[in-house]
C-alpha cells in the first residue's frame, strides 16, 4: 500500500472506500456538488491545501470535471494536484445501470490506474505509514482521554471542537482524527 503525504479529495463515499483500500493517507469526500454550499468544508480544504497539498481525484465525466474546476477556482491552483482516471465504458458493480456518461467513476477503478493516476499527478509518496506509532501523532486514545470519543457526551464535545476550529459538523470521530493529524501535532492538540 502506497502511503500519500497530499491530502486526496474525490467526490463521494464510494471513491473514498476504493481509493483507501489502495493508499494510505487523509481522503476527503466532496459529496458531490454540496461541497459548494459548505463553507466550513471549503475552509477545511483550504486548512488542508495549506498544511499538505490536496489531489484531486474525481470521475472523468462532466460532473467530475466541474468539480475540479470549481474547487480551483475556490481553493486556488498553486496548492492542487491533478489526478485524473482514464475514460473508460463501464458501470460500477453496486449500481444497475451505467453512469448518464456510460463511463467508470473513480469506484470502478482498478487498484493498479488509481497509483498510476496519484503518481502521473506528482503525489508525494513516503516511506512510514501515515498511520504509524509516531508519538507525534494524535490517536485514538488521545481522543479518548480528552473525551472526544468512547464515552458519554463524547459526541457533543466533538460538536463542540468540531465548531470551535470551524470544521464541517459531520465529520465522523475518524476523520477527525485524520483531519487533526493534518493540522496539529500531538502536542498542539494535547494544548487545545
Amino acid at each position: 500500500m502506497k502511503n500519500i503525504h497530499e491530502v486526496i479529495v474525490v467526490e463521494g463515499k464510494y471513491d473514498k472506500n476504493t481509493v483507501a483500500q489502495v493508499v494510505s493517507g487523509t481522503i476527503i469526500e466532496t459529496s458531490g456538488f454540496g461541497v459548494f454550499s459548505d463553507k466550513k468544508k471549503i475552509t477545511l480544504l483550504r486548512k488542508l491545501a495549506e498544511k499538505r497539498g490536496l489531489i484531486i481525484l474525481t470521475d472523468s465525466d462532466k460532473a467530475g470535471f466541474f468539480i475540479r474546476g470549481r474547487l480551483i477556482g475556490m481553493l486556488g491552483a498553486e496548492k492542487v494536484k491533478h489526478a485524473y482516471i482514464p475514460d473508460m465504458s463501464g458501470r460500477e458493480r453496486r449500481k444497475s445501470s451505467a453512469s448518464k456518461e456510460g463511463k467508470l467513476g473513480v469506484e470502478g477503478m482498478k487498484p493498479d490506474i488509481i497509483i498510476k493516476a496519484l503518481e502521473r499527478a506528482g503525489a508525494t509518496i513516503v516511506d512510514e505509514p501515515t498511520h504509524s506509532g509516531d508519538a507525534s501523532r494524535i490517536t485514538k486514545a488521545d481522543m479518548f482521554a480528552v473525551g472526544l470519543s468512547g464515552i458519554d457526551g463524547s459526541a457533543r464535545k466533538r460538536a463542540e471542537l468540531l465548531n470551535r476550529l470551524d470544521l464541517p459538523e459531520r465529520l465522523s470521530a475518524n476523520a477527525l482524527l485524520d483531519v487533526l493529524n493534518v493540522l496539529f501535532t500531538r502536542d498542539e492538540f494535547l494544548a487545545l
